[in-house]
């Protein structure tokens, strides 16, 4: 059923991944900013990210799996932003002024719309597996 709150939820995550890295700076360095269209790495992790919840929003028939794939979605997101934070400590030295941009900040709104939609997720299947228990 594709009219889910988790829907909505993985839907703000293909946004937030897939849509705004286009938008927003994910730093900048000596005045020069660093985007996803500069960066191979940062547009693939992005775009992995926006299409396995691409993926998950399709697996609705499936919850168990649906609930596999937006962990293994968490896991890419915490990876990416671990990279963020090396690549933040590794940019600020006195030599260089770097500014920190938003789109370093998107994994963390993904992860909580992935951890949203799971708990939806979690919530319909204790749901079916209570009315299960009735018959």
């Amino acid at each position: 059923m594709l009219q889910r709150i988790q829907t909505v939820y993985l839907l703000l995550v293909v946004l937030a991944s897939g849509v705004l890295p286009f938008f927003v700076d994910i730093y900048s360095v000596n005045g020069e900013s660093v985007t996803v269209m500069t960066e191979v790495l940062y547009l693939v992790a992005y775009e992995l990210i926006a299409v396995l919840a691409l993926i998950a929003i399709f697996l609705f028939k499936n919850r168990k799996n649906q609930f596999v794939v937006n962990r293994l979605n968490m896991i890419f997101n915490l990876i990416l932003l671990g990279v963020f934070v090396y690549r933040s400590l590794t940019l600020s030295g006195e030599s260089e002024i770097s500014e920190k941009g938003i789109g370093m900040f998107l994994p963390i709104i993904s992860i909580v719309f992935l951890v949203l939609a799971n708990r939806a997720i979690k919530k319909d299947e204790d749901l079916v597996k209570s009315v299960d228990r009735l018959r």
